[in-house]
Order: structure tokens, then C-alpha cells, then sequence
């Protein structure tokens, strides 16, 4: 199994030295080549954000993204008139045709933006300090003897 291992491993090597070679493409790239224009330019209308299938709690979900996406509305499953001037303020701010009403691509637009919005805002957080009180060590003899009673006593009156 070892030698297996070890065989992979030298392979993975050996076809990652050649790309690393390669170094990186100079090639320009058309950033708007994946996305179909006409889609883009379809205009949204109630009948193509019927054929999405948002139940109440799928606009719920359609809601609260528009929210951290920094346009805020309240998240009650119903697209009211509320709803439709932020889903309009939305597609305005993102140049697709403003109706307030979604189809297929501008609701795949919105779940992939909000889903990359909050995976940069999870990245970004300071990494949390812990406190003093879960370092080991320091504290000498009375920190010792405390750790010992409140563990006794801990296992004494705890939760069953």
C-alpha cells in the first residue's frame, strides 16, 4: 500500500512540475463569454418567475439574500410591492432589465452572488482570540487546587 502511495505521489509530482513550467497564461479572456447575452437580456416577467417554482419559503430565501446583498426588504415569503421596488433596485443596479419580477438566470445570478458575498464575509472575519481562561498553564497551586475542586464538584452536580 505504501508503495502505491509513494508511486501517486511521485506521479502527481512529476505532471505538477510540467504546469508549474507553464507558468501562468498570458492569454486575454473575455469575462462575459460564459453567460448567454440573450438570457441576460430576457426581461423578467410573472410568468417566468412562475416557472422558477419559488414557494414561500424559496422567496423567503430570495429575500433575506437580497438583504445582505445590501437591499434590504423583509423576509415574510410574500413578494409584495416592497419586495418587487428591491428585486427592481437589484436588477438596475446589476444592468439586467428592471421589471421586478425574476427569471431563471437573474434568480441563478442572485443565489450565486449572495452565496459568494457571504463566503468572502466569512474569509474576512478576524480570527476570534480565545480568552485567557482556556490557556493551560500559569496560575500556580490555588489555580490547580480550584480545577480540581470545581471538577469534582462539576461531576457531582452536573446534568445527568
Amino acid at each position: 500500500m505504501r508503495v502505491w502511495i509513494l508511486a501517486l505521489l511521485a506521479l502527481g509530482i512529476f505532471v505538477g512540475a510540467d504546469a508549474a513550467q507553464a507558468g501562468l497564461s498570458t492569454t486575454a479572456r473575455d469575462l462575459t463569454a460564459s453567460a448567454d447575452p440573450a438570457t441576460l437580456a430576457d426581461e423578467a416577467t410573472r410568468e417566468t418567475e412562475d416557472r422558477i417554482g419559488l414557494d414561500k419559503k424559496k422567496r423567503r430565501d430570495v429575500q433575506r439574500r437580497l438583504t445582505r446583498l445590501g437591499f434590504d426588504t423583509r423576509a415574510n415569503g410574500k413578494f409584495d410591492e416592497k419586495t418587487r421596488a428591491v428585486i427592481l433596485r437589484w436588477q438596475a443596479a446589476r444592468d439586467y432589465p428592471a421589471t421586478g419580477f425574476l427569471n431563471t438566470a437573474q434568480h441563478q445570478a442572485l443565489l450565486s452572488e449572495s452565496a459568494s458575498t457571504a463566503q468572502a464575509s466569512v474569509s474576512d472575519r478576524p480570527a476570534r482570540r480565545r480568552s485567557a481562561r482556556h490557556h493551560r498553564g500559569g496560575g500556580g497551586p490555588i489555580a490547580a487546587i480550584g480545577g480540581v475542586v470545581g471538577g469534582v464538584v462539576g461531576g457531582v452536580f452536573g446534568r445527568r
